[in-house]
């Protein structure tokens, strides 16, 4: 019996559906069980994760020790200090009875089909009757594994498939059997968009599903052709990485990371489960794959594996030899300048013209991989739209093979590979589906190419959808959203035809410089005049990297002349900014996601509102190329610190700022964003990314409701002399230590000078010049020292701070 089963269309009347998720119990303490457990604590959301009774008192250590090991684990499962304790360790023998109060039960055990079904065998009297139960298998049968089931529990069965890490990964793919009720999978998705932050796939049960079966298809076709054309396993990942839009891991540093083991695993599970499939061969494992898995050389977990870094220095593995040599990749100008383009309509015919192997390598990997996913997408997938999605969110292309195709030419390409496929010159030669010849492209304005059906279909109208007012588009779908007010090199200003005002960067990495700096000026007198208020908002991440470094240098060089102020005049402008945000007459509200670090953390934290998505990176970290933050960032952190203290010492609420921000930490989650202190308990975290925007036009009409009117400006208390010197006293025993440079310590009297007012007396109240203008004085001081330089070159050159 073929697995593949309909992938069902919302239906709002559908009776069985997931009720309101306040607990779930995980099956299996694994590395994705615990780690899925770890996600939904991350949501706030109360979890029992289960696992085999172990020897002892403890009947739960098993699951214990799974929890306990994830405090450990890098990237982190868990966001915050404290959401472990949503997550309650259970055994199979003692606490079945608990699962009567969980709405979900997420299965995640060992890839066995039997194992599974003696497990819902023994938890199915414990379910309540309305309970969602679902497999997170990346594999098996969904339908299969429905069989093992009471009848009555199937129409509430359903595959829900977390990528790993589960708390990082965008990717979920959602798979149904043939009874599996629409309302189930509807609400299923909703909670997974909504309260997990995911990007949801509904794929249907064949092998591997939609990621994984494009995904690991991708990798394998690379292996095929690197060695074909005789190319070594660093040049390959030079070609397969950012120059074509992968992530900078490309291929076998990929590998590396996943595990070769597990790269094994995958591969035995697809010969197995894919006799037909016409690309089959591509599966079988390498033998250097083989030779480094009985070495014991399984990658990144054992240090060891394709790259392996010999002092200091990453080396590569070589086949012929069996050693590791240095590493020798160099990609030919020709090659290099097309990839450079960035345009897959520039590069891919070219290259295939071209007898390069290294050309000829490029355009191969593409034109198989379009050649699998139109083979397969009507099989697999419900439209063009879930396969690139799928591919985007799960392994981190810039794009998915649809969208590539349909950027290069739809019709060109596929004549190219029809004519390699006549001449013999691909790995399969079957033809490409005639669905192919009867469109002009994979994705229109409004809907993605269902071959299924023969026709286009719409993106999923699902309420939780709605809040996504600027979701991520496909190329080809409808571009720019909302109505643009004014736009400039720096800056776009928009809105989307209601009353919030939208502010959204263009400099790369969406640094401030004095352009920008301009145009919020611009933007908040407009907002004023014409609207409810501002919102500072980005498509795409970052939120902001900090200051452009780069135009920041050369006025900072200019500072060191005698009598110019080219530098304070221009720092006084972004301190400015900043403060001009915060006293506007409408309120301004930052909308975070990715990173939001130095100058760009400034700039959140003088808004009224922050809402930040849970995968948000702040921090204010000038220190690590020799300065302090001088942007108005010491003097908001000493006026929180004013406030937190009540009239009472202050000291006590600036020694975590002060250590924070003299080693230019960073918030590893918008949660830990609220712990250090980056983040008020008024600003708002939400799950998803795509749901910033909307909750932050949410939060401008809140603060309107309430009368807003901005906050006045009151007197900082001082923590003085005092407090300075104390903080000098424990760097000095960090400098005795060997943990911190004499620059360090430079650096460091600077902060604490600009945080606690610098020499005057404990409890002095000082105006917020004051404060604004401690942090310029110590940050011009600073600049000139050739040490700083040193770091900001390094910083520039390296993307990594410099210990001098």
């Amino acid at each position: 019996m073929s697995r593949q089963t309909a992938v069902q269309s919302p239906d709002s009347s559908a009776l069985a559906r997931l009720p309101t998720v306040h607990r779930v119990a995980v099956l299996g303490a694994g590395v994705m069980g615990a780690q899925i457990a770890a996600h939904f604590a991350n949501a706030g959301i109360a979890v029992r994760l289960y696992d085999l009774p172990a020897d002892g008192a403890d009947k739960s250590a098993i699951a214990r020790k799974a929890l306990a090991g994830m405090a450990k684990l890098k990237p982190e499962p868990l966001a915050a200090s404290d959401v472990a304790a949503l997550v309650t360790p259970c055994n199979y023998d003692d606490d079945l009875p608990g699962l009567a109060d969980c709405q979900l039960v997420l299965e995640a055990i060992a890839e066995r089909m039997d194992l599974k079904a003696a497990l819902f065998e023994r938890i199915v009297p414990h379910l309540s009757g309305q309970a969602v139960l679902a497999t997170n298998t990346s594999g098996l049968s969904v339908e299969e594994m429905a069989g093992h089931l009471p009848a009555a529990l199937r129409e509430r069965f359903v595959g829900i498939h977390f990528f790993n890490p589960p708390r990082y990964m965008q990717l979920v793919e959602l798979i149904p059997s043939r009874e599996t009720a629409p309302g189930v999978l509807d609400s299923v998705e909703t909670f997974l968009v909504g309260a997990l932050g995911k990007g949801v796939v509904r794929a249907r049960d064949t092998a591997n599903f939609i990621g994984n079966r494009i995904g690991v298809f991708a990798m394998m076709v690379t292996v095929h052709h690197a060695q074909q054309y005789g190319l070594n396993f660093e040049t390959v990942d030079e070609l397969t990485g950012r120059r074509i839009g992968r992530p900078k891991s490309a291929t076998f540093r990929t590998a590396d990371v996943v595990g070769l083991d597990t790269l094994h695993h995958v591969l035995e599970g697809a010969l197995a489960n894919l006799p037909d499939d016409p690309w089959a061969k591509l599966y079988v494992a390498p033998d250097w794959l083989d030779d480094l898995i009985a070495a014991g050389a399984l990658g990144q977990k054992t240090k060891r594996g394709i790259y392996q870094k010999v002092e200091g220095e990453i080396r590569v593995y070589e086949p012929a030899t069996g050693e590791y040599r240095k590493r020798h990749a160099k990609v030919p100008g020709k090659v290099e300048k097309l990839l450079d383009t960035r345009d897959p309509a520039q590069y891919l015919p070219r290259l295939r013209a071209l007898k390069d192997p290294q050309a000829q390598f490029v355009w191969a990997i593409h034109r198989d991989v379009f050649h699998y996913a139109a083979h397969l997408l009507g099989e697999i997938a419900d439209t063009a739209r879930d396969v690139d999605f799928a591919i985007r969110w799960g392994f981190g292309w810039d794009r998915g093979p649809f969208e590539i195709w349909q950027q290069a030419g739809w019709r060109e390409i596929a004549a190219l590979i029809t004519a390699d496929i006549d001449a013999g010159a691909t790995p399969a030669l079957v033809p490409l589906p005639d669905w192919v010849g009867e469109i002009d492209a994979a994705h229109e304005a409004r809907a993605s190419w269902s071959a299924a059906d023969a026709r286009f279909k719409p993106r999923s109208t699902l309420p939780v959808y709605r809040r996504q007012i600027c979701p991520a588009m496909l190329y080809g779908e409808d571009g720019e959203c909302g109505e643009t007010v004014f736009e400039t090199a720096a800056a776009r200003v928009w809105h989307t035809g209601d009353d919030v005002l939208i502010a959204s960067f263009k400099t790369k990495m969406h640094t401030v410089n004095d352009a920008l700096i301009a145009d919020l000026h611009r933007a908040v007198e407009l907002a004023e005049r014409e609207y409810a208020g501002l919102v500072i908002w980005h498509p795409d991440g970052p939120f902001s990297a900090g200051a452009d470094l780069k135009s920041f240098m050369p006025v900072a060089v200019k500072s060191l002349l005698p009598g110019n102020n080219a530098l304070d005049e221009l720092l006084q402008r972004f301190q400015g900014m900043c403060i001009r945000m915060r006293r506007a007459s409408v309120p301004v509200v930052a909308g975070v996601h990715g990173l939001a670090l130095g100058g760009g953390c400034e700039l959140m934290m003088q808004s009224d509102r922050v809402v930040a998505a849970l995968e948000s990176y702040i921090g204010l970290v000038e220190v690590g190329v020799g300065l302090i933050p001088a942007g108005s960032g010491c003097m908001e952190q000493a006026r929180r610190a004013d406030q937190a203290a009540r009239g009472g010492d202050i000291f006590p609420h600036l020694r975590g700022i002060f250590e924070t921000i003299a080693m230019g930490k960073v918030a590893t989650s918008a949660l830990r964003a609220r712990e250090m202190g980056f983040l008020r308990e008024a600003d708002v975290v939400v799950m998803n990314r795509e749901e910033v925007l909307g909750a932050a036009k949410a939060q401008v009409h809140a603060l309107q409701a309430a009368s807003y009117r901005a906050p006045a400006e009151r007197p900082i208390r001082a923590a003085g002399r005092e407090a300075v010197a104390n903080f000098h006293a424990a760097m000095a025993n960090m400098h005795a230590g060997g943990y911190i440079s004499d620059y360090d310590m430079t650096i460091g009297l600077g902060v604490a000078n600009a945080l606690c007012g610098g020499d005057v007396d404990a409890g002095t109240e000082l105006p917020e010049d004051w404060y604004l203008r401690e942090e310029r004085k110590h940050f011009c001081q600073l600049i000139r020292s050739p040490k700083t330089h040193a770091r900001v070159a390094h910083m520039l050159k390296n993307g990594k701070p410099l210990r001098n």
